[in-house]
């Protein structure tokens, strides 16, 4: 069984492809540094690419929380390749969904739905079938160490603005214990994951978006 720790990552991928606003980047802060890893750490880099691979589908309640005193509790479903279920609780009416092709973004409180392409988001690239750190749509910023953690700092390759993703691993055993998202702002986002449920059969209907079935029924008195 991976590490239940492993889903809050995808989780807050969400976050940084709709929930944060973008900001200046220049090319040189969206440079990969994998081409100046050590073998060691080039090694260390193909042991996540193989832990973040080891889970196909999971279920499990999250807290999401950001630096700015906001957080939120919800369940999340994930079956990759690419599909995935962000149920909001109460109060936060919110829904989030990855058909396969596209991210559907849907706030019931302004009855309003929004569209994203998986290919231009983080989350695609870590739904899709096989991950890879070195995949030309994420650029890895930074790479630190030090008494047993390693650092893997993450940016959208075109749009790097957009905000930063950091894991943080513990490498002996190999387990991903924190994740961090810096928006340009400087406000940073936190997901925690509970009870997971790893390898279960998820209903397939979880993973289609339907507006009218989703829409609050109103009273019509």
């Amino acid at each position: 069984m991976a590490p239940k720790s492993l889903f809050a990552a995808l989780a807050l991928f969400v976050a940084l492809a709709v929930g944060l606003p973008a900001g200046p980047a220049s090319a040189q802060e969206a440079r990969s540094i994998l081409p100046q890893l050590t073998q060691d750490q080039r090694a260390f880099v193909a042991r996540v690419e193989g832990y973040l691979n080891g889970v196909r589908r999971v279920q499990a309640r999250f807290l999401q929380v950001s630096s700015t005193g906001n957080y939120a509790e919800g369940t999340v479903s994930i079956s990759r390749p690419n599909r995935m279920r962000l149920q909001y609780d109460p109060p936060a009416d919110l829904l989030m969904v990855a058909n396969g092709s596209q991210l559907v973004y849907y706030d019931r409180e302004l009855d309003q739905v929004s569209y994203i392409g998986l290919d231009s988001t983080p989350l695609g690239v870590l739904l899709r079938d096989k991950i890879e750190l070195s995949d030309p749509n994420i650029t890895v910023t930074a790479y630190r160490e030090a008494k047993g953690v390693v650092e893997i700092a993450l940016v959208q390759t075109n749009d790097p603005g957009q905000g930063t993703l950091t894991l943080v691993f513990t490498t002996d055993p190999l387990e991903l214990r924190q994740w961090r998202v810096l928006d340009a702002q400087n406000v940073e986002v936190s997901v925690s994951l509970f009870n997971p449920q790893v390898g279960l059969a998820l209903d397939p209907k979880l993973f289609v978006f339907s507006e009218k079935a989703e829409r609050p029924q109103r009273d019509s008195r």
